[in-house]
């Protein structure tokens, strides 16, 4: 069965054609057709937008298969990502293609606005030719402030510094030492606000950053200053933006982006003076669009078809090289998580997670796959990485995680425990190479692979118990692929036994080795998906 990739939006034919000769990949493109779009969405297993589409949480419950979206672009805030990470959905960008693309038009209008250019052209082909009026400035010498010192922001750094300009930076996720890499100065926004000559904006538009640059802002800045957005619009508010315009308190702005788009036609802007305006050209080069095309394309691919949510926006932390790194380790994990959830059946009411080994950074996403198992066997819906954490707290399950020393003997070991109303279950994993073996259940010492359908039998420690078990399982013709057996140091205690079956027993198997003489509980669990 194919999976389907939706293509909402125009998207450059170098990367589709990546899709189109991926293995197993049918690529249906619904561009500027809404009855084809929605015809389309129930199929889909990815969809790829830019910034057209809006997907909202009324799109995502049209699409059930949904499990990847690509935003061919930097900017994911046309996405609902908390209703796509509820829903265990990876949302992907593509933050490097339009980097130069988005950097060159920030400068460009940049120059245009402090040398007039579009009036002075516009004056010209009036016939007029009036020098004086048309006065420039030049950057030599000015200070650069900029908001948001990430990929784009940066490479503007770089080319304001080759026009001579000093350059403050405010940006509360950058390190010191990657400032001074980039000839920065780290201040406080307010203070950049106040001492730089050029603002411009390269940052994401969320909740914390909308109308960033608000009236009160606006007010700190010089009124020789001028305000550049090739980011996102929503990022400075636009009707006190106009004002400061008006009454000469900002000497001029370049806008590239803006809250409503396309911008309405009756908008203010378009009559403002002394304001440059651009369709949201930012990152419309023919360079870029390549560049994003194949990298959205190239992670989309690799989503549906390998597994690999690395990069993932709603999935931070996690890279390529640690999912690969980690692959065996996080198949254990989902296997434990399985084994633990079918051990305590009923009402979860918590998930803990250790971590025995020395991967820095590998706990966290251990956690998480051991989550993904134990949810698996619960029947609340499709489960990944990117949801599990979420769907877990939803359901009022407290989660737990720590890192610290394997279990004797092993090098790298995972334990779960969930905590249930009938009772808590607690199984550790051990890795040998790439291998894993479940090493221990509930305290009881046992050395069984991880894989398929076992039944676990809680006895006393009699005489008998093994035999009896065999002849019922023997009677229902369901063969026994291994039996360990484990019990306390003294006879006659409770034993403990994992026995490999190469099908389910049906309940009334189960009920029967229940009621056998000196069975205290039987489990069943499948390893290799839900019970």
């Amino acid at each position: 069965m194919k999976r389907v990739v939706v293509v909402a939006d125009k998207v450059d034919a170098g990367g589709l054609a990546l899709l189109e000769q991926a293995p197993g990949l049918e690529v249906l493109k619904a561009i500027k057709n809404p009855s084809k779009f929605k015809e389309a969405l129930p199929q889909a297993q990815a969809l790829l937008v830019r910034s057209e589409t809006k997907v909202t949480a009324e799109l995502l419950a049209q699409a059930p298969q949904l499990r990847v979206i690509g935003r061919a672009g930097i900017g994911v805030d046309n996405i609902d990502l908390e209703e796509a990470t509820r829903r265990g959905i990876a949302v992907f960008n593509a933050p490097g293609g339009n980097t130069v693309s988005a950097a060159e038009h920030t400068v460009g209008l940049l120059l245009a606005l402090v040398r007039k250019i579009p009036w002075a052209d516009a004056s010209m082909r009036t016939g007029e030719w009036d020098r004086q009026r048309f006065l420039g400035t030049e950057l030599r010498g000015k200070t650069l402030g900029i908001v948001g010192l990430g990929r784009i922001g940066a490479h503007v750094a770089t080319l304001a510094r080759a026009f001579g300009m000093a350059v403050l930076a405010y940006d509360p996720y950058l390190t010191e030492g990657r400032a001074k890499e980039l000839q920065a100065e780290l201040v406080p926004l307010d203070e950049l606000l106040q001492r730089v000559d050029v603002v411009t904006l390269h940052l994401p538009l969320t909740k914390e950053t909308k109308a960033l640059i608000d009236r009160r802002r606006i007010g700190l800045m010089k009124p020789s200053a001028v305000l550049l957005n090739c980011a996102r619009g929503g990022l400075v508010d636009e009707p006190a933006l106009l004002q400061a315009l008006e009454q000469g308190k900002l000497a001029g702005a370049a806008i590239d982006v803006f809250e409503t788009e396309p911008l309405p036609a009756d908008s203010p802007l378009r009559s403002a003076e002394r304001v440059i305006l651009t369709p949201h050209l930012a990152a419309s080069t023919a360079e870029a669009q390549e560049l994003v095309s194949l990298e959205i394309c190239r992670v989309v691919r690799d989503a549906l078809v390998t597994g690999n949510l690395s990069g993932a926006v709603n999935l931070p932390g996690v890279s390529g090289a640690m999912l690969a790194r980690l692959e065996p380790l996080l198949d254990l994990a989902r296997r434990l998580g399985r084994f633990a959830a079918a051990l305590s059946p009923g009402r979860v009411e918590g998930i803990e997670v250790h971590y025995g080994g020395t991967d820095q950074g590998a706990q966290r996403v251990i956690q998480l796959a051991a989550i993904e198992g134990a949810l698996g066997t619960m029947g609340v819906g499709p489960v990944t990485l990117v949801n599990a954490a979420a769907l877990a707290e939803g359901r009022g399950i407290a989660l737990g995680g720590r890192t610290g020393a394997p279990e004797p003997g092993f090098e790298t070991t995972v334990e779960v425990t969930v905590r249930a109303a009938s009772g808590t279950a607690s199984v550790v994993g051990a890795l040998a190479g790439e291998h894993g073996h479940i090493v221990r259940i509930n305290g009881f010492a046992i050395d069984i692979p991880p894989d398929g359908h076992i039944l676990v039998l809680r006895n006393r420690d009699v005489p008998g118990v093994i035999g009896r078990v065999g002849t019922v399982l023997g009677e229902a013709r369901i063969n026994i692929g291994a039996y360990h057996l484990s019990r306390r140091t003294q006879q006659g205690q409770e034993a403990l036994g994992a026995v490999a079956v190469d099908q389910p027993p049906p309940p009334e198997v189960l009920e029967r080795l229940s009621g056998l003489p000196d069975v205290l509980d039987v489990r069943l669990a499948n390893l290799n998906g839900v019970a």
